[in-house]
Parts: structure tokens; sequence; C-alpha cells
């Protein structure tokens, strides 16, 4: 029996506690607004299905490192049930990252040339912020596990640490009470108001 990676485990938890945000997304909720002003509730979960695919679609080698068109974004990943949607969508991604020797070797994707560890990072990385998000739109819990966010805040500080915002997707860092869960201060790092 093979042992799951340590990242991989990290894309595994993220992706469970997603699962559970979408399962009890309300049929009244979906046209919310959500944090990310641009989306509702919808539009954020079809922009993180979309996420999972195109990952995937570059795991497998099925994609260049070219941007993702317009269209492709716009275009409705969820149909008649999102919780299944981004359950097949997570099951793509999981197994596209899973195959053996990818946290190691270089793909081309949207931001350049990445090692696997790299894309799954992000993948981690917005599952945490998107999750935070969808949570405040529909007054959940984003329950991901503080240890992950923690060390995700840390890896974005040194990113980040005296690069402008306007040339990041980020907005500017927001307050947030040195207490507050880490996923919390992870949310307010990037721009979101507690």
């Amino acid at each position: 029996m093979t042992q799951t990676p340590p990242l991989v485990s990290q894309l595994d938890q993220v992706m469970l506690v997603m699962q559970r945000l979408i399962d009890h997304v309300t049929r009244e909720q979906w046209d919310k607004p959500t944090p990310c002003t641009e989306w509702n509730v919808r539009a954020l979960v079809n922009h993180i299905v979309f996420g999972n695919l195109l990952f995937a679609q570059i795991a497998r080698g099925e994609r260049q490192g070219t941007p993702p068109m317009p269209q492709e974004r716009a275009a409705d990943h969820l149909g008649a049930d999102a919780a299944e949607s981004y359950r097949r969508s997570a099951a793509q991604l999981r197994e596209a990252f899973s195959q053996p020797g990818f946290l190691d070797r270089i793909f081309p994707s949207p931001i350049g040339e990445q090692p696997g560890a790299g894309l799954l990072h992000m993948r981690v990385t917005e599952h945490l912020l998107h999750g935070w998000d969808l949570a405040r739109a529909t007054g959940q819990q984003p329950d991901f596990p503080g240890d992950l966010a923690e060390g995700t805040l840390e890896a974005m500080r040194q990113r980040l640490e005296g690069r402008p915002r306007s040339q990041t997707p980020f907005g500017e860092e927001q307050p947030a009470p040195a207490d507050a869960p880490a996923i919390d201060r992870l949310a307010a790092y990037t721009g979101r108001r507690l």
C-alpha cells in the first residue's frame, strides 16, 4: 500500500472542507454576494471547479501554459448539481496530482513554468482563500486545519514581501486581531475584510 505524500494530503484536507461547504449551500444562497465582489456564490464555486479542471489538464499534459480564454472561465462548469460537479473536479485533480513523480516534474502553467509541488500549493491556497469567501457568504465556519492555514499565511508573507499588491491578484492587507484564527488572518493578509 502506497502512502499519500504530505503535500497531496494537504490537498485532500482542503478539498474535503470545500466539499462540506458547498454541500451546505442552500438554494437561496447561490445568488448571494461574496467577498470577491465580482462573483456571487454560484460564480465563486464555478471558478473553483474550473480551476480544478484546468490544473488537472495541466498535470495530465493536456494543456500548455497559455492562460485560459475568457469564455472558458465564464462557461458554466456546475450544471444542475454544483456539489457533484465540485466532487468530480476534485477527484480529477486528486488523480492528476497523484501521478508518480508529479511533485518534482516541471509543468507549463498560466504563470510560467512550475514544479508539480508549486501547482499543488496554488490549488491549496485557492481552496483556503475561496473557502473562506464561500463560508463568509453563506454563514458557515471555514474549518480548515489551522496549521495548514498558518503555513500558507507564512508562505504568502514570504512571497509577497516588498511587492506592490497591484502586481498580484491580492488586495491590500486588512487589519486582523493577532489572536484571530489562522484562516481569518490569511484572508485579511490577502485583502479580505474580516
